[in-house]
Parts: C-alpha cells; sequence; structure tokens
C-alpha cells in the first residue's frame, strides 16, 4: 500500500493540506472526522490506544520504522521538499498519520463510565474556554502523568485532538476520557449532580490553600482561561475556591500567579491527596 507521491497538490493527500491553518483544519477535520498525529511516537500512541489510522504520510527515513504499525493502511511516500510543501512546514519528525476521530461520551457518559484508571471517575479537571492548543495538550499530559480520570471542556474550549495539542501531549490526549459540555451556562449543575465537589482554582490569595481543601472521594478542579481565569458565574457556582500559595518574596516582585499549564500540573498533584 506505499503510493510514491511527487506532487504536494495530489488531491490523494489532501487530508494533510495546510497544517498551520488552525481555521481551516478545524472545519475540514470535522468534516471528514479525523484528525492528525504527528511523529512516531504519538502515531504508535494512538493506535496503542485503539485509534484507526486513515492514512500515512512519511518520508523514506521513516517508512521501515513504521512499518509494524501501518500494516495495510495506505501510505503516502513522499520527498522532504514535498512533505513542507503539504505541510507548510518542516515535519521534523518526519511522518504524519490521518487518524479517526472518535465519538466523544456525553457528560454524563463520562462521569458514569470507566476512567483512566479503574472505576467510574473521581477526580477530574473541568476547563473553561482555554483556546491555546498547546496549553490544552500540555494539560492533558499532566493529568494524565499525575494520575487524573478524566477531562471535561467547556464548548469554547480548543479541540484536544488538533495536531499541535496531540503533539503538545505527546499523545496523552489519548490517555485521558474527556468530553465537551453542551451547555456552559447550566454544564457545572450536571458534574455536581454526579456528586462531584467542586473547585475553583483562582490566583486570589484569600482563597483555601489546595493542600487544605476538603476533597472527598469525587471532586471536580475547574482551570479558567489563559488571560482572564475562570468567569464569575463559575466562581460564584463552585463549592471552594481555592488558590496555590505564593511564596512571600515572589509576591514581593509581583509575581502572584502561574501560567496555567504549570498551575494545573501542581493543582493534579494536589487532587491526588487522600487517593
Amino acid at each position: 500500500m506505499v503510493i510514491p507521491v511527487d506532487d504536494a497538490a495530489d488531491p490523494r493527500i489532501a487530508d494533510y493540506v495546510r497544517l498551520r491553518d488552525s481555521e481551516l483544519r478545524k472545519s475540514l477535520e470535522a468534516e471528514r472526522g479525523l484528525f492528525i498525529a504527528e511523529g512516531e511516537k504519538v502515531i504508535r500512541r494512538a493506535v496503542a490506544t485503539g485509534h484507526r489510522l486513515r492514512s500515512v504520510l512519511t518520508t523514506a527515513k521513516w517508512l521501515d520504522r513504521l512499518a509494524d504499525v501501518i500494516g495495510d493502511v495506505p501510505t503516502y511516500l513522499v520527498s522532504d521538499e514535498v512533505m513542507r510543501g503539504i505541510a507548510g512546514f518542516q515535519v521534523h519528525r518526519g511522518a504524519l498519520a490521518a487518524v479517526e476521530r472518535p465519538e466523544l461520551p456525553s457528560v454524563a457518559g463520562l462521569l458514569t463510565g470507566p476512567g483512566s484508571g479503574e472505576g467510574p471517575p473521581g477526580r477530574i479537571l473541568i476547563l473553561e474556554d482555554l483556546v491555546d492548543h498547546g496549553n490544552v495538550g500540555a494539560i492533558f499530559r499532566c493529568a494524565a502523568a499525575l494520575g487524573v480520570d478524566a477531562i471535561i471542556l467547556s464548548p469554547r474550549c480548543a479541540d484536544p485532538l488538533y495536531r499541535r495539542a496531540v503533539k503538545v501531549s505527546m499523545g496523552a490526549v489519548f490517555a485521558i476520557p474527556y468530553a465537551r459540555m453542551d451547555d456552559w451556562y447550566h454544564g457545572l449543575g450536571e458534574v455536581r449532580a454526579a456528586g462531584f465537589r467542586l473547585l475553583a482554582l483562582t490566583p486570589d490569595q484569600s482563597a483555601v490553600p489546595l493542600h487544605e481543601a476538603e476533597l472527598g472521594e469525587r471532586v471536580a478542579l475547574l482551570l479558567g482561561s489563559e488571560g482572564d481565569g475562570l468567569s464569575a458565574r463559575w466562581l460564584d457556582l463552585a463549592d471552594e475556591r481555592v488558590c496555590i500559595p505564593m511564596s512571600p518574596a515572589a509576591m514581593a516582585r509581583g509575581v502572584d500567579s502561574l501560567n496555567v499549564v504549570a498551575a494545573a500540573a501542581i493543582a493534579c498533584h494536589g487532587l491526588m491527596r487522600g487517593r
């Protein structure tokens, strides 16, 4: 199934065009029901977690290394120059795969189904309006590394299966079950009704330090957008506001908060208390 291609405009490789054009990719990938995995490690992770490859685009250097995962999937073999022309950038990892996009569970299904470990989710993250794909991918990686069971996205959050998010996560987006809310305004009520205690992470140092907060068996940690943080509505709906304490020296230097990825990593570690 190896198919040589020498023209970046070949219609057979239309799934891979203009990978840096996020608006085009959003519509194209949704319409065709696919996402793009970049690099050998990520492609292998996708296959290992049960995702089905539609096709592979690769240079000769990577063909043999991927032979055991490609199987009989159509594999388009191109030169480095043609690869750059198709993707719009230098693909340093030498291979791309178009992968079937899985159907997401509903929020209710996610909360009652199996988490990333054994049994239903007990520790989850809820992301409100994080629009940077790299940040979303990095948070999925933190969550996977630190034992979070599932993630819920608000309607306006970036797509975890966008190429950059998948790449930054090193395939961790395949390891954490996730769902997307249909209704931002009432969405937290559904999570609370499933028995979760809602903790809103805020840089406000008057909030309860995360390491002192009551956790319980089921906890959902709310993380806000990169610039504005959590909305006033979600802060008000939370059972408790929590913070990561800053050192006095940091506060004296005007450093009163962390970026959302660093905060997520510390918070995910803190959620494991008592498990």
